[in-house]
């Protein structure tokens, strides 16, 4: 169970906020197409692309999920009309095997993935 042990100031909170910076988030859901015949090599394809938009920056965190209807979340530095674009390009979008909702967020520097 989680705990929520550290107080945290009104002040502590308006600091943080003012580091924000906006990223995207997308949200990556399994398509109806995910099953069709030929789907394995689109679907290498699509992680090759998103490992490489990582390697570029464009992905600043990516986590493939391991849901029968979420198949993966991706943080992303660019704007959401880029991020929507970048995404559009997927192979697996593009074969609806993957269906993306994009959406602005504020991320805050120095949050990282736990080790």
């Amino acid at each position: 169970m989680v705990s929520v042990n550290t107080p945290v100031t009104d002040e502590q909170i308006q600091q943080l906020v003012a580091t924000g910076v906006p990223f995207s988030v997308a949200l990556l859901w399994w398509g109806p197409n995910r099953y069709m015949d030929g789907a394995e090599p689109i679907e290498l394809e699509h992680q090759r692309r998103m490992v490489s938009l990582r390697a570029d920056g464009v992905i600043a965190v990516l986590c493939p999920a391991q849901s029968d209807k979420l198949a993966g979340v991706a943080v992303m530095t660019a704007s959401p009309d880029e991020a929507k674009a970048v995404m559009d390009g997927d192979p697996c979008v593009q074969a609806e095997m993957i269906n993306c909702d994009v959406y602005p967020v504020i991320g805050f520097p120095g949050d990282a993935l736990p080790t």
